[in-house]
């Protein structure tokens, strides 16, 4: 099938950034008159194309912005998009949405194949209010600050202007004075912008406190659960999760890091003494540019599953591949589909590092959900109703199933470190997820909190789940690690699906280790489902137990401290 499919409602030449050109189309669907289930089903497919030209028109955008942040005709485009279009499409979607569930076939509809896309409909209904759109437009408009700010920090280090992902080659390197001359100038870097980022916050949490108040709800925890189609947890459960972590992960994370300092001849560990090889080896480098990167992934793909090399090969050689660090550049690393030709992008911020291989064949794996559920006619069941918790399935098992082939990147024994590496980070990265999940709880619980506060429950916070480091003389900048998560500025409450959808990959990664073909084919068949099903079908699909408490997690993190027993230090 070729992409965008054959519409007759929407021109193949649309031009999807100019509301002057939407509007019409817009109303024209929300003007017909639906006679039969057959009508509607094809208002929710010209509706569906519709979307995805307006969708990919705002990707292009933003993927032009984050690649270009100083680009002042790219952020000014950007943000004419999220200032003149997007408020008038959230608003002309809500009233296509009233359209679509007041229509009186609604219930010869097939429940099974529109069940998941009825009930976010619904959901997004009852949440609407039209005096939260300029508020969710200025939201917007700061997380962008945000992103600028970032991608402006540059350090002259050691003769060089190097950005933040470029310097992190220097917290690897085994001369430790070299290693926290580099690590203090990267966080005193920050630190020159906290007030300007603090500010940033103090205002998006006020106004997503008053957008929660707007649409009904208690606080913005709760309605972020209810914009987020949590149907299947509550809060009470990511509350279950955070201290399964704590219990659970910090304790192996903190021995970890006891042998760390043994090891290092240290009577304490030092926020720059994480990330350097304990043996005194030179860093991991799996690769020096960006082409040789994509290579080398090519060819693990390739091994991996032949399928799966196809698509990545697909991505090479066009404009879906942005991937070395630039000054000028957003920070990060994210998969956009342009929805309505079906090709996804990748960015990311290579400096040839081993967390920047993770990033490639994590994005990949978004990449791979992408074109696997691409015949699916709904642009809702492929982006916006698509579980972000099992969008991330897709991905982090990838970085597990990537273990045997990585020997495209390293000989035999830098082939294992890259293992224990990848396999103490989700132990850290639990601890991560369960600390920045458990902030933004308080931080939208108690909207009325100072500054100062926010700080004094980050440091307690970083006292339950952190690394058990030395922070003497960096007291400051300790208060102000969150400063650095992206997801809690531009994207609230998006963070635990990391910790769920890892549970999740974990246990790929073991059907994996048993039968590759068998969890290829798991793999395979869940992605192609996209959103059409409740989130715990999807990981019932890819044979996956859905739950995310304390016996889950400690035979999912026994099996990691076992296969780290194997593995050389």
């Amino acid at each position: 099938m070729t992409y965008p499919p054959p519409n007759d409602h929407v021109p193949v030449d649309l031009d999807a950034s100019d509301w002057s050109q939407l509007e019409p189309l817009y109303q024209s669907l929300i003007d017909r008159e639906l006679k039969c289930a057959g009508c509607l089903e094809q208002l929710l497919i010209d509706r569906s194309e519709l979307d995805a030209a307006a969708g990919e028109a705002q990707a292009n955008l933003y993927i032009r912005m984050t690649c270009h942040t100083d680009d002042e005709e790219a952020t000014r485009a950007y943000l004419d998009f999220v200032e003149q279009v997007e408020p008038k499409l959230k608003d002309i979607s809500f009233k296509l949405d009233r359209h679509i569930m007041q229509c009186p076939h609604l219930d010869d509809l097939d429940s099974d194949r529109y069940g998941v896309y009825m009930r976010n409909l619904q959901a997004n209904i009852d949440l609407f209010r039209e005096e939260n759109i300029p508020l969710q437009t200025e939201d917007t408009k700061l997380g962008q600050k945000y992103d600028e700010i970032n991608g402006a920090m540059t350090v002259e280090f050691q003769g060089e202007e190097r950005t933040m992902p470029q310097m992190g080659r220097f917290v690897q390197v085994t001369d430790r004075a070299v290693r926290e001359s580099a690590w203090t100038a990267m966080v005193t870097r920050r630190y020159e912008d906290h007030e300007r980022i603090d500010s940033i916050f103090d205002e998006m949490v006020k106004l997503r406190h008053q957008v929660a108040l707007n649409a009904g709800h208690e606080n913005f925890m709760e309605y972020a659960f209810a914009a987020m189609h949590r149907f299947d947890y509550r809060p009470e459960d990511c509350r279950q999760f955070h201290e399964a972590a704590r219990s659970i992960c910090v304790p192996v994370y903190h021995q970890l890091n006891a042998e760390r300092a043994a090891a290092l001849d240290l009577d304490s560990l030092r926020p720059w003494d994480l990330e350097v090889d304990i043996q005194g080896r030179d860093p991991l480098r799996p690769f020096e540019t960006a082409d040789e990167l994509v290579d080398r992934s090519s060819r693990l793909f390739h091994r991996m599953d032949p399928s799966l090399g196809t698509m990545f090969d697909s991505l090479r050689g066009g404009d879906c591949l942005d991937l070395e660090s630039r000054k000028g550049k957003a920070p990060g690393g994210y998969q956009y589909d342009r929805s309505r030709k079906r090709v996804p992008f990748i960015f990311m911020n290579a400096a040839g590092l081993q967390r920047d291989l993770e990033t490639m064949v994590h994005e990949a794996g978004h990449a791979f959900h992408a074109m696997f559920s691409r015949d699916e006619p709904l642009v809702a069941y492929r982006s916006e109703f698509l579980p972000i918790e099992f969008a991330e399935v897709a991905s982090m098992s990838m970085e597990l199933m990537a273990h045997p082939y990585l020997d495209e990147f390293y000989d035999p024994e830098a082939a294992a470190r890259s293992k224990r590496a990848h396999l103490e980070g989700i132990i850290r990265s639990l601890s991560w997820i369960a600390t920045i999940d458990a902030f933004q709880h308080w931080i939208y619980t108690h909207p009325e909190h100072t500054r100062e506060q926010r700080d004094i429950y980050w440091l307690e916070l970083d006292g339950l789940y952190g690394p058990n480091v030395d922070w003497q003389g960096f007291e400051g900048q300790r208060a102000k690690q969150w400063h650095r998560q992206l997801h809690l500025f531009c994207v609230p409450f998006y963070y635990i699906e990391y910790g769920i959808a890892q549970l999740g990959a974990l246990q790929l990664w073991l059907q994996y280790r048993d039968d590759p073909d068998r969890a290829i084919a798991n793999y395979r068949k869940a992605l192609s489902l996209g959103g059409s099903r409740p989130l715990p079908e999807l990981f019932e699909a890819a044979e996956l137990e859905f739950n995310f408490g304390q016996t889950t997690m400690e035979r999912l993190i026994g099996a990691v401290d076992s296969e780290l027993q194997t593995l050389p230090a």
